[in-house]
């Protein structure tokens, strides 16, 4: 097709094969379209394209990905607020057979099977590295691995009593996002073979959103990476990079002493907890 369509907060570029959404930047654009900066659909990941009325004089081409073919959308699962949906181009309503006249376009292009769900992503997750801040630590993923450190002020004690997480993506089946627009909202990589019955603010394997804490533009796009790495390492195997073994910052290893120390006196870690804990953060200096 070759042709581009501006509309508001975005532009959309048609190529033969596929559809790449660039996103303005703006104080009126969200937040998640100003992280991700494009995305680009291969015709073949299209599940429908639609022209409907919008808000205040305007018309949205909403061109919806299949089930299972963005990993963005997956790990999403319908949390997402309209204005926030990445393949909703709004358009004054003046512009509504263009509209349709690009709607057209694109259905024509479907593959036959665009109501089934895909077999694997055909949409690209965002790229690492990725971090947030949680409510009660930092997550940070790599590409290979994804790590949770625990904040001594938000963590609770049976998270500390585990200590920092690594989980390599090779063993991760997934992950469950919960919008920090909902009062409970957090981000849970799921395990093969571990249970993930536990709360969220009890689970190792989990970060807890709160207010201010892992915004949809920031725990969103991470919890999309680690999505498309676990189900990449499902059919090719993706090479653990060596741990570095520096060592710690004396500072953060008394202040973990400290808050370990203070979870004894108020008898929420036994003595063997604490004096196993407190070996085990020593060795790190």
């Amino acid at each position: 097709m070759g042709d581009v369509l501006a509309g508001i907060q975005a532009t959309w570029e048609f190529a033969t094969d596929s559809v790449l959404i660039r996103f303005e930047r703006g104080i009126r654009t969200p937040k998640l379209f100003q992280a991700l900066r494009q995305r680009r659909i291969p015709h073949e990941a299209l599940g429908s394209v639609t022209v409907t009325e919008g808000r205040r004089g305007t018309v949205v081409l909403h061109a919806a990905p299949r089930a299972g073919a963005d990993p963005l959308m997956e790990a999403a699962s319908g949390q997402l607020k309209e204005g926030c949906d990445p393949y909703r181009l709004v358009l004054p309503a003046a512009q509504r057979t263009l509209a349709e006249y690009y709607a057209d376009e694109l259905t024509a292009r479907l593959v036959p099977e665009a109501a089934e769900p895909a077999e694997r992503f055909l949409v690209a997750a965002p790229e690492a590295p990725l971090h947030f801040k949680a409510y009660d630590g930092k997550a940070s993923f790599d590409g290979s691995r994804v790590s949770f450190r625990w904040s001594w002020t938000g963590a609770s004690s049976a998270k500390w009593k585990c200590g920092d997480q690594s989980f390599p993506v090779a063993e991760l089946t997934g992950v469950d996002w919960r919008s920090p627009e909902a009062y409970d909202g957090y981000l849970r990589v799921l395990r093969q073979g571990e249970p993930d019955t536990a709360q969220a603010d009890q689970d190792p394997a989990a970060v807890v959103f709160g207010l201010g804490y892992g915004p949809v533009h920031e725990s969103l796009p991470f919890a999309a990476a680690v999505l498309g790495a676990a189900r990449h390492s499902r059919t090719v195997p993706v090479p653990v990079p060596a741990i570095a073994t520096g060592r710690r910052d004396p500072a953060d290893i008394a202040e973990r002493i400290r808050h370990l120390g203070e979870l004894h006196s108020s008898g929420l870690v036994t003595d063997d907890e604490f004096s196993a804990k407190k070996a085990e953060l020593l060795a790190e200096l």
